[in-house]
């Protein structure tokens, strides 16, 4: 294994740390909105909070893959 194929692994590692973050913080947040508003509104907000943590994944998961693909070509 050379050195690019451990540096974009550890960054995997590092996104995927990065990610599990967010998640345990929506949780909380959803968790405190449930506590706080009527059934169906926190039911809207769950689907739009998942729908926009599964957009910054989805994101964030395209940015590690370009910039490792970047690495592996570098001369």
């Amino acid at each position: 294994m050379d050195k690019s194929d451990e540096q974009a692994r550890e960054r995997l590692a590092q996104q995927r740390q990065h990610a599990d973050h967010n998640h345990d913080n929506l949780l909380s947040r959803a968790d405190a909105e449930l506590h706080e508003s009527p059934a169906a509104s926190v039911e809207e907000k769950a689907r739009q909070a998942m729908a926009k943590q599964r957009h910054h994944q989805d994101h964030t998961a395209d940015t590690l893959l370009e910039r490792s693909e970047e690495e592996v070509h570098e001369p």
